[in-house]
């Protein structure tokens, strides 16, 4: 998604200019009973949801409908019903993206989380709904306040397949499984339901981008026109599965779908996409919103419809009931008049965004009598808000290498050479999709709240083009310290929405930095990677002067004292690498428009991802470091599945190599893993357990393994918990073979627990 700028001459009520964008007024509202326009059925909160909505979109015209299917709606004054704004942002804290939200006034910044990827480090999945529950207050605040409006165009679950992607901050990771798990934490956190009825949502999230959207801006290949082609399998297995779970088990209240095209046909013209998955096989309860000008791009840049009619018609047919745009406002009234779709379709279209509405309470009357109401300017940055950004940063740092240098020991450290582009930097912490902050704390200023500091940028920016001078001060500046603190990476301007990466290594001259300053320092050095993505840093892995290095993400308002804590030992780093780390061959020669998952022998591609790439890697999924130790001790694990012969009669093949989940009866079998985790240490710690299956060797293209379960469990130092992981048979040990078809292999599962390794034998039983 990308901001646009349109010119409107807005004719009546619920909308001021603000710094030369839309936003909504504060006391503007539906069935506001000051305008005595509050008798109509759809203002009685007494009647049934869909009531409501039946007869509020059966006294619209058909010139009033079609303005109503697009993110800028416009007013209906005889209805009393004012300008809505649909399109706000939430991806890690209140955005300015979007037109729905603005800062100032009562409201000047708002709590800044951690890009995703970070936050997804942690793999806590209480901490991702706890961000959601702070995001959404401020946000409900902030649309009390006249601020905001109350659909908030996040998460972005796509999958982060490609290391290059720009966008891959935004996301949770390159595993289906995390990704779902975010998705659907962060979704109700977001969501919150008051007394858990889900009419009344506190903001409406939506999961974007629907589907197999990772391609921004590649050599020449660019989102707007490029066609994914991607098989059922890859999608069913991968590309579609957080957005499974965010309707299903998340009950997102809407979908976003993408600019691309998946298989010759554009996502938001779709109709076995939107109609026949997400509202059909899925049954979201909600509505799906086009990408911005995403019907006008597949019209004029995919040519995909004959002429502007067709395009509007081919969007709402497909099930779409939301343009963020305005061509269904400028084209569907004549599509209907020229029957390309009914009015009917129309209705549909707007029954599903204005329920959604009804939800969030949008025609109940005044906002400041409603569940929520109360929520205002004290309850955004609040101290434990920002607490909780500090925690969230911390939790998902990653500790990529430790020579036993780390952590620093401040009384042993009078000065301290903090180096690096993204030593001191504001902006660059807190990514994409983000907002104005309550405040930041850099590194240099985290790291000067510990010892005295020495401040050398070493570059000008992070793209570091030669800067002779820079350098020679920045080597000056370690040379005269008792250690060195050198932060590095990427920015916006590397790595970004419209802009994705076509190089793992660090931009410029950033390495040479890293190695003349490594090379000078009397002390420890301590290597610090700000990005969203991963770099290959090989060299850095293998340099004996580097003592430490740390992944920090784009790390919220709060990264430089995140950092700092881990460096100085006040917090033990647990975090664990949401992606795999590839090397710079990988660039070279992998396209990034190759969107199977799989390797293939037969032309060298190495596949994607830790659960089907066969190459080297710099740091694999999963790595992180802990300044203590952990332990595994299996203590109860079964070794054999029993499923009933007649469950290899519903295949149609005769060797029962697997059997259909469908037909398997294996619903509701499940199996114990009980494992003891020892903190073998002498500091407390938190520990990341991943549960790993590798199917048996077939010829249905399995997984080398994947990620089934994980847990997170905090050790004291010393002390031993007991994890247990509760399996599910037909959901944990099945795979998808290619027809998009899920299969549960018969023979031995290999599961990974830590580094543990235990089999478990499906077998048919007589």
């Amino acid at each position: 998604m990308e901001n646009f700028v349109l010119v409107l001459f807005c004719i009546g009520i619920g909308m001021v200019f603000n710094g030369g964008s839309l936003v909504q007024s504060a006391g503007s509202f539906p069935c506001d009973p000051s305008t005595g326009l509050n008798s109509f059925p759809f203002c009685n909160t007494s009647l049934p949801i869909g009531d409501r909505v039946k007869d509020l979109v059966g006294r619209l015209t058909l010139q009033e409908k079609v303005q109503q299917l697009v993110d800028q709606t416009t007013a209906i004054p005889r209805l009393g019903i004012p300008v809505y704004l649909w399109w706000s942002e939430a991806l890690h804290g209140v955005s300015n993206v979007g037109h729905g939200t603005k800062f100032g006034g009562s409201i000047p910044g708002a709590t800044s989380f951690p890009t995703v990827i970070l936050t997804a480090a942690s793999f806590n999945t209480s901490l991702w709904k706890e961000i959601g529950q702070v995001v959404s207050t401020e946000a409900r605040a902030m649309y009390n306040a006249g601020q905001a409006g109350l659909t908030f165009w996040s998460p972005n679950v796509n999958i982060f397949r490609d290391p290059r992607w720009g966008r891959g901050q935004e996301t949770p990771g390159e595993d289906p499984l995390v990704a779902s798990l975010y998705a659907t934490n962060y979704v109700q956190g977001l969501q919150e339901t008051n007394g858990g009825d889900p009419n009344r949502l506190k903001v409406a999230a939506c999961c974007k981008h629907y589907t197999a959207y990772d391609v921004d801006n590649w050599k020449g290949f660019q989102r707007y026109t490029f066609d994914a082609i991607v098989s059922q399998q890859d999608l069913e297995d991968t590309y579609d599965v957080p957005f499974k779970s965010c309707v299903l088990n998340g009950n997102v209240a809407s979908v976003m779908c993408s600019y691309n095209k998946v298989n010759g046909i554009p996502t938001c013209a779709d109709k076995n996409l939107l109609a026949g998955t997400i509202r059909g096989n899925w049954s979201l309860n909600g509505y799906i919103v086009s990408d911005c000008d995403s019907v006008s791009v597949y019209y004029n840049q995919q040519h995909y419809g004959a002429t502007p009619e067709d395009a509007a018609a081919d969007a709402i047919n497909a099930g779409l009931d939301l343009d963020c745009g305005s061509f269904l406002g400028q084209h569907t009234e004549a599509a209907v008049n020229e029957s390309k779709v009914t009015e009917s379709a129309v209705d549909q279209a707007l029954i599903n965004t204005f329920t959604v509405l009804m939800r969030l309470g949008r025609f109940d009357g005044d906002p400041a009598q409603q569940p929520y109401g109360n929520l205002g300017p004290n309850d955004v940055c609040t101290n434990d808000n920002q607490q909780l950004a500090l925690e969230a940063a911390r939790e998902g740092i990653v500790l990529l290498k430790n020579d036993g240098s780390l952590p620093l020991a401040a009384k042993n450290i009078s000065s301290l050479a903090v180096i690096g582009p993204n030593a001191n930097v504001t902006n660059t912490m807190i990514g994409n999709y983000a907002g104005i902050p309550c405040k930041y704390t850099t590194p240099f200023q985290g790291l000067s709240a510990y010892t005295q500091t020495l401040y050398a940028p070493g570059c000008a920016n992070v793209a570091c083009i030669a800067n002779d001078s820079l350098i020679a001060e920045a080597v000056q500046t370690a040379s005269s310290a008792d250690a060195t603190v050198l932060i590095v990476g990427g920015d916006l301007s590397l790595e970004a929405e419209s802009l994705d990466r076509t190089s793992l290594l660090l931009p410029g001259q950033q390495q040479q930095l890293v190695t003349q300053v490594a090379d000078a320092s009397k002390g420890p050095v301590v290597l610090v990677i700000m990005s969203g993505g991963p770099f290959d840093i090989t060299f850095a892995k293998d340099d004996n002067k580097i003592s430490g290095i740390l992944w920090v993400g784009y790390p919220g308002e709060a990264g430089g004292a995140a950092i700092a804590d881990v460096i100085f030992g006040a917090y033990n780093p647990g975090g664990k690498l949401p992606v795999t780390w590839y090397p710079e061959d990988f660039a070279v020669n992998v396209p990034m428009t190759n969107m199977n998952m799989r390797p293939d022998n037969t032309t060298g591609y190495p596949g994607r991802t830790y659960r089907f790439y066969t190459g080297n890697t710099v740091y694999s999924f999963g790595y992180g470091l802990s300044y203590t130790k952990f332990n595994h001790n299996l203590v109860k694990a079964p070794e054999l599945v029993s499923l009933p012969l007649d469950a290899c009669s519903q295949m149609k093949s005769n060797s029962c190599e697997a059997l259909s989940v469908t037909h398997t009866k294996c619903q509701g079998l499940s199996l114990e893993v009980h494992v003891d985790v020892n903190n073998a240490g002498s500091r407390d710690g938190s520990h990341v357990l991943f549960l790993f299956s590798a199917p048996p060797s077939s010829t249905l293209e399995t997984p080398q393994k994947q990620l089934i379960q994980f847990r997170k469990v905090h050790v004291h130092a010393g002390a031993t918990e007991r994890v247990l992981f509760n399996l599910d048979v037909c959901k944990d040990l099945s795979i998808v073979e290619q027809t998009g078809t899920r299969m549960l292999p018969v023979g031995s599962h290999l599961l990974h627990i830590g580094d543990l390794q235990h089999s478990v034998s499906v077998q048919i039983s007589n």
